[in-house]
């Protein structure tokens, strides 16, 4: 009787195994692995920092509103390392007590409302509107110039996250050229994704834009600074940690071209066509 209870169990278990193991292969092929969509920044000592698809969106629109704004890279990289702790990067609806969003800012501390501190370019420029007033913030430490601003009960964490903060930052201030890179999902062939680009380039540095012929053309002039050629890098940059929202495939900036369509084999290569002129993004 033991015998056969004991082969009946193992039998029930081995199905039990069998109908688990086959939903998670049929979610797997139904639910995509948005950890393996990645974007990197390449230093050119070979360092590495990579952040997943989501995260890599959030910094590229931070950092946007941060030259949006004319401020210094160092904004950029206060906030990301800021972001990275506080959220990981992620505009989330929960945190402690009433913490919410991307920089987990609390309404019941006058941060402002729910709605508002969940909108990622609302809670940006709260962040950065508490930073531009903390005298001499470009020359203190990470951990000090993020703590003044937010009031955390581990101040120390920020200063863990500068190397990432700092790498894109470089890299989305357009800094660092051809640095930034990302391995996503093809393209879809139905995808127009011009539209898109145009809403999220209005949204997150406050440029109209207008498409022609299927893409969207970026005059880096139309960004407060007075280098065309790095502001053209930083909209290249944003062009393509924003891929995975826009549906962008193909981002070219100067004589230099990314193309989403090579997978994690992706960077950015010469140019086939005539190189566009300086400080000029087309982004497709």
């Amino acid at each position: 009787m033991r015998r056969r209870l004991l082969r009946g169990t193992v039998g029930v278990l081995a199905l039990v195994a069998l109908a688990v193991g086959g939903v998670a292969i049929l979610l797997t092929r139904l639910v995509p692995d948005r950890a393996s969509e990645t974007c990197a920044v390449v230093l050119e000592d070979g360092t590495r920092h990579v952040l997943d698809a989501d995260q890599a969106d959030n910094a590229a629109l931070i950092t946007a509103v941060t030259v949006r704004r004319g401020l210094p890279a160092r904004a950029a990289t206060i906030a990301l390392a800021t972001a990275v702790q506080e959220s990981k990067l992620r505009n989330i609806d929960y945190g402690d007590r009433d913490s919410l969003g991307l920089f987990q800012q609390r309404p019941s501390q006058g941060w402002g409302t729910p709605e508002q501190v969940t909108d990622p370019v609302y809670a940006t420029n709260a962040f950065l509107d508490g930073l531009v007033e903390v005298p001499g913030y470009t020359e203190l430490p990470v951990t000090e110039a993020a703590q003044t601003v937010q009031r955390s009960g581990f101040p120390e964490a920020y200063a863990d996250h500068e190397p990432e903060g700092r790498a894109f930052a470089s890299a989305l201030t357009g800094h660092s050229p051809a640095s930034l890179t990302c391995d996503l999902p093809g393209q879809d062939d139905a995808a127009a994704p011009a539209e898109a680009v145009s809403a999220r380039l209005e949204q997150d540095f406050g440029i109209a834009t207008t498409a022609a012929g299927g893409a969207v053309v970026v005059e880096a002039s139309a960004l407060p600074g007075q280098d065309p050629q790095r502001l053209a890098w930083a909209v290249a940059h944003w062009a393509v940690a924003t891929a995975v929202d826009t549906g962008a495939g193909t981002v070219a900036v100067g004589d230099r071209v990314w193309q989403r369509s090579e997978g994690n084999e992706a960077q950015w290569r010469p140019a086939e066509r005539a190189p566009a002129p300086a400080g000029t993004v087309r982004i497709s």
